[in-house]
């Protein structure tokens, strides 16, 4: 079931990531892979930082800013 629920945050937290960034989600599975990547990387930063997140709500703040990091780092790789 924790499988089913990473895939759910990471769907959600990618598409407003996804509606943040370019106006438009990435598709289903695009969703779930920039989430779940997103999760990471805003784990890592929350950690460094000092932060943390409990429960559901601050999980996919969590990945949405993780995520929103991401498609920041993408970008300017993209313009490059």
């Amino acid at each position: 079931m924790s499988l089913l629920w990473f895939l759910i945050i990471g769907a959600l937290a990618g598409w407003i990531a996804g509606m943040i960034a370019k106006g438009r989600g990435f598709g289903v599975l695009g969703n779930i892979v920039v989430g779940i990547v997103g999760a990471v990387v805003g784990g890592f930063v929350f950690q460094v930082v000092g932060i943390a997140s409990y429960g559901l709500l601050g999980d996919i703040v969590m990945s949405v800013i993780g995520a929103l990091l991401l498609l920041f780092v993408v970008s300017l790789f993209k313009r490059a």
